[in-house]
């Protein structure tokens, strides 16, 4: 379907990652991992935001909770499902690419319907589209670091693919805001060029293949195993999900709620809003990008990964503090900046940790890596539905909800501490 060449793609019995990567592969890698990121992420900040107020301005602030909650609750099941199937997958193409390029196709699809929908309900087809395609893309991206890359060098390659998460995020609300004129481009131009990336990542990937002969049996147990890990058979990987949760948790909070944090609590026009998240998200994002490059070559090199979990995490909710606290842009830009510091460190520590207590890495990688996701995706899902009601019973104040989430964090340093596997 493809037409690309068989013999980049290795056999499923030898792991691909025993070799060393080279650097064609690792640009290649977080580029695609960035056109997935500047596809997917401006929506919730803005993207959304902006068409639910056009379609249903009355009832702004519900019509995106019901969105964003609709559509994290599709990618929660989507991820770990999509990652059942990749492992499975006995194409000639391997078992990564057909979902790499597949989902990346799909996305498109369901941001066309996004960017022309009439109704409330047409726009949630799409972002659930959306949702469920990028995450089928995403659970054969998670699964080829634990392919391709070795142990020794999953710090290394965590902190360059972070790169992708502020490099999307700014190139994604540049273009929001470059082509604001445009509702269309908003949505088809970013999903234009994470399509290109997830190629330019299928033309060199070297995939693994599996025989027919050797793919698991598939049945309605084997559906349900698709979410499911026992936490006492592997407490190492529940223990690092649960502070994955926790740190999502208070970044699902920053990214769905900082538009209106803006607007009610630091009386930002709705018209200057736009051009404020553009410079806070390039402020954030910068310090993503260098601090995730240093944390992921220093916990390789110190061979650690919990302690950079754990104290990054605390600097996190703390950084949450002082934007609740915030009276002024200078105090919002600031907390933002400690917010990127500390996401950046914990997220490259934190993916090679995770990598490394990996159950059943040869079997069912894809699978659990999308379980794992699930601690990603289930706070956009939990917290859209829980922030209306701490608005509600606070009076309004976004500095009631921004300490909760600092709470949840700090609650997610804790947890790491139990993780017995890794140092």
């Amino acid at each position: 379907m493809l037409g690309l060449p068989r013999h980049r793609t290795t056999s499923a019995g030898t792991m691909a990652g025993a070799r060393s990567v080279d650097w064609p592969f690792v640009a290649a890698y977080g580029l695609a991992y960035t056109g997935l990121w500047m596809a997917l992420l401006p929506p919730i900040l803005e993207g959304l935001a902006m068409r639910v107020r056009a379609i249903a301005p009355a009832h702004a602030a519900d019509g995106l909770s019901l969105v964003i909650v609709a559509g994290a609750l599709v990618a929660l099941l989507g991820n770990p499902f999509f990652g059942r199937l990749s492992d499975r997958t006995a194409s000639r193409h391997g078992m990564r690419r057909p979902w790499l390029v597949g989902g990346a196709l799909g996305g498109m699809a369901g941001l066309a319907v996004v960017a022309w929908a009439a109704t409330l309900p047409q726009l949630l087809l799409g972002w659930c589209l959306t949702q469920l395609a990028y995450n089928a893309q995403l659970a054969a991206l998670a699964a080829i670091m634990s392919d391709q890359v070795p142990a020794s060098r999953r710090g290394t390659v965590a902190g360059m693919v972070n790169l992708s998460l502020p490099l999307g995020m700014v190139g994604g609300t540049f273009l929001v805001q470059a082509l604001s004129y445009s509702p269309s481009a908003i949505f088809l131009v970013p999903a234009g060029m994470a399509l290109a990336c997830a190629l330019a990542l299928a033309r060199v990937l070297r995939d693994r293949r599996l025989a027919p002969a050797r793919r698991p049996r598939y049945d309605w147990r084997g559906f349900f195993g698709s979410f499911w890990i026992n936490p006492l058979r592997f407490p190492d990987f529940a223990w690092a999900w649960s502070s994955r949760f926790l740190l999502y948790a208070g970044i699902a909070v920053l990214m769905t709620y900082q538009e209106f944090y803006l607007i009610h609590q630091l009386r930002c026009a709705p018209g200057g809003v736009p051009r404020v998240i553009f410079l806070s998200t390039l402020v954030q994002s910068s310090a993503v990008a260098l601090f995730s490059v240093l944390a992921g070559k220093l916990s390789d090199a110190l061979g650690r990964r919990k302690a950079f979990v754990f104290g990054t995490a605390l600097v996190y909710a703390l950084a949450l503090l002082a934007i609740a606290f915030a009276v002024s842009y200078r105090g919002f830009f600031a907390g933002m900046a400690v917010t990127g510091m500390a996401q950046g460190a914990y997220l490259a520590a934190d993916l090679a940790l995770v990598n490394d207590v990996l159950p059943e890495r040869d079997t069912h990688a894809a699978r659990n890596l999308g379980i794992f996701n699930i601690a990603n995706v289930l706070p956009q899902l939990l917290m859209p539905a829980v922030a209306p009601a701490i608005l509600s019973a606070s009076g309004g104040s976004y500095v009631a909800l921004f300490a909760v989430a600092a709470l949840l964090v700090a609650l997610g340093a804790l947890a790491i501490v139990p993780v017995r596997g890794v140092r």
